[in-house]
């Protein structure tokens, strides 16, 4: 069995014992429980379920193990014969879940 779940700004394939990474949450702390409502489809033994665009009734549990940091980004700018040439990075917030049910 296995689900699609909406996460704000991305999707994400999961199963039963997964490890994902979300949108980084400051209120959830490690142990806390997190309910995932919008789950776009649903596949169980060959059913599939298509939610349009959402699945009524259906949501995925998970529970809160920490927050981690991505990999660093490195953005460089450079303007050949200008002498332009600017480094900067960014390394961005996680929340790690790992998915306990889905209910569908």
């Amino acid at each position: 069995m296995y689900a699609i779940i909406s996460d704000r700004s991305n999707q994400a394939t999961v199963r039963i014992g997964d490890v994902v990474d979300c949108d980084f949450d400051e209120a959830k702390n490690a142990g806390d429980s997190i309910t995932f409502d919008q789950v776009l489809l649903v596949s169980d033994e060959g059913s599939v379920r298509v939610g349009q665009p959402t699945l009524e009734g259906a949501k995925v549990s998970g529970e809160v193990l920490g927050h981690t940091k991505g990999k660093k980004e490195v953005v460089f700018r450079f303007k050949r014969r200008k002498n332009v040439r600017v480094k900067r990075g960014h390394r961005q917030s996680y929340t790690r879940v790992k998915i306990t049910s889905i209910d569908a």
